[in-house]
């Protein structure tokens, strides 16, 4: 990371109290966006950069825990959990999920400030400079190996996971277009009516994390408002076929 202002995530339900949060943080210079629940989160992850979350506990359908754990094994996002839950064995928890702070409702603005900057300088020093957000010229990416690597631009391999590859064959198949989430959680699975919805958002956000960790270039995949998502110049490698003697 460099001087420029950090990214945070303020993922709460109660709309006064999350407009109230992000007010007094974005007040001391931090870039701020506020999320209502989990779903919202992760589909703000799969097209924004992001440097820290203030991660309410007691959110509608996945809970803070089960977010702040699934963060912790894709990024080194920093978490600081605000909560209602003071109780020491709720501290305990959410530490235990990923959180990398924990202080509770309702919360002293100037120590949230003062964590949230804490934990900006131990990240700044942890993490080299990368790229803000957005989709770069997608010119250059390639899937190679059969389709189980992913080549950058500057020719740096990531390695696909089975749903990784499917669903950017099924969006390079597209040439340019918007494929809907529907669609494209048909190209990940069969039974789409047991697949978590949310399971879509997390392998979008998990795979631009480790193309992050190797490479200077971002992900060229959008998402379009009420349509789905899309890429633009990506191509896959396809092997020769060798002719018979």
């Amino acid at each position: 990371m460099s001087d420029r202002r950090l990214n945070v995530v303020v993922v709460e339900d109660d709309a006064e109290q999350r407009e109230l949060v992000i007010n007094e943080i974005a007040a001391k210079g931090f870039n701020v966006k506020g999320c209502a629940d989990a779903t919202a989160l992760w589909r703000h992850l799969t097209v924004s950069h992001c440097d820290l979350i203030v991660l309410d506990v007691g959110l509608p359908g996945e809970d803070g825990l089960s977010v702040a754990e699934h963060l912790r094994t894709s990024s080194q996002v920093g978490i600081v959990m605000l909560t209602g839950y003071s109780a020491s064995a709720d501290q305990v928890r959410g530490l235990r999920h990923g959180a990398d702070a924990y202080l509770t409702k309702p919360v002293d603005y100037p120590v949230l400030v003062a964590t949230l900057e804490s934990l900006g300088r131990r990240l700044r020093g942890r993490h080299a400079p990368a790229p803000v957000g957005g989709a770069d010229d997608g010119e250059g990416w390639r899937l190679v190996a059969d389709g189980w690597k992913l080549r950058t631009p500057d020719q740096q391999d990531v390695i696909l996971t089975a749903y990784e590859r499917d669903m950017l064959r099924r969006l390079i198949q597209a040439s340019g277009r918007p494929i809907d989430r529907e669609s494209l959680i048909g190209a990940l699975t069969r039974d789409v009516h047991d697949f978590d919805p949310h399971r879509l958002e997390m392998v979008i956000y998990r795979l631009r994390r480790k193309i992050r960790a190797v490479s200077e270039w971002t992900l060229p995949l959008e998402a379009v408002r009420g349509v789905g998502y899309l890429v633009n110049g990506m191509s896959e490698e396809r092997a020769l076929a060798h002719p018979l003697d």
